[in-house]
């Protein structure tokens, strides 16, 4: 029996990176897809909502196990191979790719939506642009033999790789663009054919509770989508200030995201009570150790009877110089 979309996404969250995997289903729906490319891609940004779903192709893919065919027009259309595989230059699996096709312009737009957990060089390790000019790269050359043949250079399809920051400060919620920009250094040639060819988008989101609303309306609903609020009220906020329609597959994404949260929430608060105990019981068998020390040196009790009873001499010392105790530890130790 062929699964439903909600029902593979549901299996999908079973898997060891649940919560990521499931991010990418969001962005993969089709409304939320259609809300980044007008906000966010300028090409799309006079296009009404609905008309913006329409020109989504149905190429859809998503880095992570295959599913089947989506069944609606609303949600999640086909997988299909996420591997660019060149050769020489190693792999790439992207989150999300997908074909937009302006229709006004006859224009084909290569698409990448990518989920970044972090934006910061330190915890990366590199420059977050620097990976985008990459992966915008790739999927220019990646085109030959399949947008274009030979030397047809101007056959090239625009590329628009867009990357959604969630770690941004409470104050740094922004929209920010890469590209080429051609200018003449000398001369006065005024024919300059457009370079629009490649641009990164990073549109950075915030996390946590009680942030002000951002005045822009795209992260803005990217963070309502990622909270951790209760899902009947992110539901409601989606449909009525957003315009979204709550179709089986995307409520129940939104349902799995809201219950993955709550799981990992929960977790932490576990392995904080785990962490507490076990430093509570270190800290009451040091104490007791102590205090067994503390006693048999009051009582007059000498080095070798001291450490014959399994303490160690470090012990010993500091607790002896703590309540300057003299003990004579030129006498051998006691094995």
């Amino acid at each position: 029996m062929t699964q439903t979309y909600l029902s593979q996404a549901v299996d999908a969250a079973n898997d060891a990176v649940t919560y990521d995997t499931n991010v990418k289903f969001l962005l993969a729906d089709r409304q939320i897809l259609a809300r980044i490319l007008k906000y966010a891609v300028s090409e799309f940004q006079d296009m009404a909502i609905d008309d913006i779903m329409s020109c989504i192709g149905n190429d859809i893919e998503i880095g992570s196990k295959p599913l089947d065919a989506g069944l609606s027009n609303l949600g999640r259309i086909k997988d299909s191979n996420i591997e660019d595989n060149v050769p020489g230059e190693g792999i790439i699996f992207y989150d999300i790719r997908f074909t937009a096709y302006h229709r006004q312009s006859e224009m084909k737009i290569l698409i990448n939506v990518e989920a970044q957990k972090s934006s910061d060089p330190s915890a990366l390790g590199y420059h977050l642009e620097n990976r985008i000019i990459f992966y915008m790269a790739r999927m220019v050359s990646a085109q030959k033999q399949t947008e274009f043949f030979h030397s047809d250079y101007d056959n090239l399809k625009k590329v628009r790789s867009i990357w959604i920051c969630m770690d941004s400060s409470d104050e740094g919620d922004s929209i920010e663009e890469l590209g080429f920009e051609k200018k003449s250094i000398f001369g006065n040639k005024t024919n300059l054919h457009n370079t629009d060819l490649m641009k990164g988008i990073i549109i950075n989101i915030r996390s946590g509770e009680n942030l002000k609303d951002s005045q822009n309306i795209l992260i803005n609903m990217l963070e309502k989508l990622f909270s951790q609020m209760d899902t009947t009220e992110k539901k409601r906020i989606l449909t009525e200030s957003y315009g979204m329609i709550m179709t089986a597959d995307l409520e129940g994404r939104i349902q799995t995201m809201c219950n993955l949260s709550e799981n990992i929430e929960a977790k932490g608060i576990e392995k904080g009570i785990e962490k507490g105990i076990e430093k509570g019981i270190e800290q009451g068998i040091e104490e007791e150790r102590t205090n067994a020390i503390k006693r048999m040196l009051k009582a007059g009790a000498t080095k070798e009877q001291i450490l014959s009873y399994g303490y160690t001499e470090k012990e010993l010392t500091e607790i002896s110089q703590n309540f300057n105790v003299s003990v004579d530890f030129s006498t051998p130790s006691i094995v």
